[in-house]
Parts: C-alpha cells; sequence; structure tokens
C-alpha cells in the first residue's frame, strides 16, 4: 500500500457538487482550505479540484458531468469528512463568520478532543477537531 513519505495524502475523500465552484468557495473561505488545483471544463463546470489543508486532501468536482465518478455517486446521499485542525475554537469562528451552518459548536469529548461540527451548502457535514488518528499500524 502507498504510504505518506512522499508528503502525499494516502486517503482523500472524494464529494461532488451541483456548484463546485461555490463549493470551492466556502470550504477555502469558512473552513480554510487552500486550492492546490482546480481543473474546469471549456464551459467552465470544475471537472477536479484537489484542496488541501494540513498534510491532508480533499478532491472535488461538478455533478453532472456524465463521468464514470460522477454516475456511480448519482444517487450517493451526503458525505461526512473529518479535518484535524489545531485550534478548534479558532476555526469555527472563522467558519461563523463566513456564514457556515455550525451543526454542533466547540465541544470537548470524553476521548480528549475538541471538535465541532458544520453542514456545507449541499448538505455535506463536516467535522473539525483536535483528534488524530495513529496511521501506524
Amino acid at each position: 500500500m502507498a504510504g505518506t513519505d512522499s508528503g502525499r495524502p494516502s486517503i482523500c475523500p472524494t464529494l461532488l457538487y451541483a456548484d463546485a465552484k461555490s463549493a470551492i468557495r466556502q470550504l477555502t473561505e469558512a473552513f480554510g482550505f487552500a486550492e492546490a488545483s482546480v481543473y474546469e471544463d471549456e464551459d467552465g463546470k470544475v471537472v477536479h479540484a484537489e484542496l488541501v489543508q494540513g498534510n491532508g486532501a480533499v478532491m472535488l468536482g461538478s455533478k453532472g458531468t456524465g463521468s464514470r465518478f460522477d454516475e456511480a455517486m448519482k444517487n450517493a446521499g451526503p458525505t461526512g469528512v473529518y479535518v484535524v485542525v489545531d485550534d478548534v475554537d479558532a476555526h469555527h469562528q472563522r467558519a461563523v463568520d463566513h456564514g457556515a451552518e455550525i451543526l454542533m459548536p466547540p465541544t470537548d469529548q470524553d476521548y480528549g478532543s475538541r471538535d465541532y461540527m458544520a453542514r456545507d451548502m449541499e448538505g455535506n457535514i463536516w467535522s473539525f477537531g483536535t483528534y488524530a488518528p495513529e496511521t501506524r499500524v
């Protein structure tokens, strides 16, 4: 199995959005992701984008492209993604300042993490917290 020694994550959640450009704007402005790459077709529709946060990444694109992945995801529901952040309260405030729908404010968990939960404009659930799973087995 591929590792992350190259500085690349070995797992990348992938989401499709009806309005991928607006999703990129929300994820960068409200949730602090940075654009690594955005590829558009000749009509300006996002066919593939990569956004990074820390040493992780999420890939996304537009619904309705007719790609094999688009067809496979056609009847899929929203997804949930967990992102590790250093300062949950500051991250939460940024999301609030940019109008994100907050489902759970910053909360200390029994397992030692502090997290909050938000919903993006198309129903995906994003959790941000201090817990980082161990990747060595």
